[in-house]
Parts: C-alpha cells; structure tokens; sequence
C-alpha cells in the first residue's frame, strides 16, 4: 500500500464510511468535563456526521474507517476484496490524534468509528478498541464514542470496546439468512445472533453492577444498534419489519438502521442494476417509528403492505394500516384508549396525551380535536366526537384519494 498523507487517508476513509447510516448518538450520557479534568463533552468538513440527542442536541461526530481494506468478500460491500478501490489504513493512534485534533477546534463532539477486516477479525477488534482505550485513558476523552463491532471477533474484545464506547453496532447485515448466505456468504447469521446477545447481556450486567456500586464502570450506557441493507435481496418490508421486531424483542436494541442499497462499481452481477426508492427507505423508519413509540406489532405494521409484502410509497405505513383496516374506524375519540387513539391518521403521541388529558374534563368535539392537532383534515375521517361522525368507512369507494395528502408528505404521523 503506498504510503499516504494524513488529509489523503482522511478523504478516502471518510467517503468510505458514508454507507453506515448507524452513526446517532441517542440516548448518550453527559460526560461532563467542567472542572478542568477531561477533554471533550457530549453536550454539545471531512468525515464529519450530525445526529441528534434525545433533547433534541445536534452532536457532530467524526465518522470514519480504520480501514478500507478488508479480507471478506460481501457483495454488495464497496470495500469488498475484489473491489477496485484505493485503499488506505489509519493507525489506532493516528485515529485517536485526528479526533482529539478536531475536538480542539470545536469541529465534532465525539467519534463513531468502523472499519473492514485487516488479516483477521480479532487483529481488527483490537485496533479498534485501542484507539477507544487511548482516548478514554490516556487522554482521558469524556466525548461520545460508538464503535462498529465484529461478531467474529473474540467476545472477550467485543466486552472491552463496551467498556470505552457509548454505543456499540453489531450489523446483521441483511434482513433473511437466506440473503446473507447468498451475499455475504463468509458472514453467520448464527454467530451475530449469538454476539448480540452476548451485548445485551453484558450491557444488563453492567446497568445491574451501577445499581448496587456506584464507581462500577459503565458499559456501553446508550445501549446497542444494527443496521439493514435494503434492496440488495429480494426481502420483502413484511420480512424487513418482522426482523427488526424480533431484533428488539431479542437484543433490547435502540435503533434497528435502514441504508438502501446504492449500486456500486464493477458490481457483481447478483446484485440489482439500481438502488431501491429512496422512499422505501423513509417508508421502513416510519414503520420502525410506529414499533418503537406507538405500540404497533410488527403484524400490524405488515399489515400495511400489498399481497407482495410492500409498504405502499405514496402513503404512510401508518395511514396505509388504517385503510386496510376499516372495520376498527372510526374511533370514538371520547372513550377509545390510548392504543386506539394511537393508530389514528394524524394523531402523534402529543396530540394523543393532549386529548386523553382534556377529555377527562368534557366532551370533545370536532372543533375542539382541531385546536389539540395538527392536521385535523387527515383525522376527521377516522374518528367520532361529539356531534361529529364521518361518512361510514366502507361507503367511500374513493377513500384512498380523498386521505391521501395533496403535497409531498415529509413528516412522520403528524403532531
């Protein structure tokens, strides 16, 4: 490999972890560094990402490989090792230099760091936990950290890494084994069930020992995520939401990652010639939205899909639910529950607590359901009030093109 200058190894390194959608930092702790001890702080150009905290903070990372090179052969992956690429390779040290170099001049707040696999999966998790272990000890970093895992990787390192980083991302890569037999054929299905699984125990283990001693070390404190390629198999969004679901149930994840897949040079000729709409991409996170804060099933959400197992891209998973399902509309907005009131068009879980809290005072009627939301317009069809009930679900033959919003719907489901 010639020999490359730091910026030269930035810009290749950089471009080649822009494919990881993974890299939020929700759910971060506030390492504070007031007082004088510490560098860095999760309060908050080149390989620079923005994700956002719970509170709504902007937290900007530098997001980067260790390498590029890798000795594994995933199809779909630019930095394959049959991809004609350049390649480059940072030291663990030079990583460590680089984000305490930009920390210093206020250009990022933490790291998020990946990388492909160098001689063996192990050789590669011990670089990456040591440049976390320099960071965190020698300089004694109070930034956000998420590593990028290697679930073939020894779990003695996998247990080290939690121990420096915020968050840990073990990726399943795709969504059915069958695709990643045929895709990633040197990867196991089995063996990054069985990593995860080890995570959140160890993450269990380590929120246990914080409860009984207070100096108990942290362990990865904002939890594990993965991510999904979608559109380079042939997995339908029903198979795409059913993993997802079982992943949280399973591993007690906070984030399942959706990245359609983006057609690359010399691909293989297994791979789909194009990438999927990007709006199915946006389509699967409202769908992971409704799983994680609105109660859905990820039965219900399928059941938002066409006969071929597609979430419909002109609508809403959530809107397409309600369509699907019309016998459980209209909802009685005096006397349904909050799990009903949640599955209604237009209703976000604010407006819901508002109406719930209001109503135990009176009975609300439609006017008074336009001052609690945002878009009385996309609920008044699926809902009864006092005085108000709409045209009978089965009636309309149109309903679909009456709802369906008349501008390009950018929001998630409303206020």
């Amino acid at each position: 490999m010639a020999q490359l200058s730091i910026p030269e190894k930035l810009s290749i390194l950089a471009d080649a972890a822009k494919y990881d959608a993974s890299c939020a930092s929700s759910g971060a702790i506030k390492r504070d560094s007031r007082g004088g001890k510490g560098i860095g702080s999760t309060d908050g150009g080149m390989g620079i990402c923005h994700a956002y905290a719970p509170d709504g903070r902007c937290i900007s990372l530098l997001k980067i490989l260790l390498t590029n090179s890798c000795v594994y052969d995933c199809h779909y992956c630019i930095n394959r090792a049959s991809s004609n690429v350049r390649r480059a390779r940072f030291t663990a040290r030079e990583v460590a230099d680089l984000t305490l170099s930009f920390y210093r001049r206020n250009y990022i707040e933490g790291l998020f760091l990946s990388s492909g696999i160098i001689r063996s999966p192990d050789y590669t998790m011990e670089q990456i936990v040591e440049v976390a272990r320099i960071l965190r000890e020698e300089h004694d970093f109070r930034g956000y950290i998420h590593l990028k895992t290697i679930p073939d990787a020894d779990p003695a390192l996998v247990q080290a890494a939690g121990l420096h980083a915020d968050r840990i991302s073990i990726n399943v890569e795709l969504p059915t084994s069958a695709g990643l037999a045929k895709f990633a054929p040197e990867k196991d299905a089995g063996q990054i069930d069985r990593a995860m699984s080890g995570m959140k125990a160890a993450i269990e283990d380590g929120q246990d020992a914080r409860r009984r001693y207070r100096h108990a070390p942290r362990f990865a404190p904002s939890g594990q995520s993965t991510q999904m390629i979608v559109g380079a198999d042939d997995a339908t969004d029903s198979q795409i939401v059913a993993r997802a679901g079982t992943l949280y149930d399973r591993h007690a994840l906070r984030r399942v990652y959706y990245s359609a897949f983006s057609p690359i040079p010399d691909a293989s000729a297994i791979l789909p010639l194009q990438r999927p709409p990007l709006m199915r991409e946006h389509r699967l996170y409202q769908s992971d939205w409704l799983i994680r804060f609105y109660g859905y099933s990820p039965l219900e959400v399928a059941q938002a899909a066409d006969e071929k197992g597609m979430l419909p891209l002109d609508i809403d998973p959530k809107l397409a639910f309600a369509l699907r399902q019309r016998g459980l509309f209209p909802v009685d907005i005096n006397r349904a529950p909050r799990e009903m009131l949640l599955r209604v068009p237009g209703l976000g879980t604010r407006a819901v607590d508002r109406i719930l809290s209001t109503r135990r005072w009176r009975r609300l009627r439609i006017e008074d359901v336009a001052r609690l939301t945002s878009s009385i317009a996309k609920v008044r069809p699926f809902i009864s009030a006092q005085g108000w009930q709409p045209v009978a679900m089965g009636d309309r033959a149109d309903l679909s093109a009456w709802v369906k919003p008349k501008v390009r719907q950018l929001e998630l489901f409303g206020g």
